[in-house]
């Protein structure tokens, strides 16, 4: 059984002549939304107690439903 990828969006500093495919090792733009969101999650007054663990997984949500939101 196979789970399908999320999309990753690309690189997140993609470099101008340089072919970026599946064996590109750089940041991806998901990863890069999500870092972005975790720090705010972090810092967040008025939250319950969650595990990083559940940070993660939320911050991972946030950046995919902003890669959605452009492509639409």
């Amino acid at each position: 059984m196979t789970t399908q990828q999320p999309n990753n969006g690309g690189p997140a500093y993609p470099v101008p002549g340089l072919q970026h495919d599946e064996d590109f090792y750089g940041m991806s733009l998901r990863d890069y939304f999500a870092a972005k969101v975790i720090g705010h999650l972090a810092v967040a007054e008025g939250r319950q107690e969650c595990s990083i663990e559940d940070d993660v997984r939320l911050a991972f949500k946030y950046a995919d439903a902003m890669l959605k939101a452009r492509g639409q």
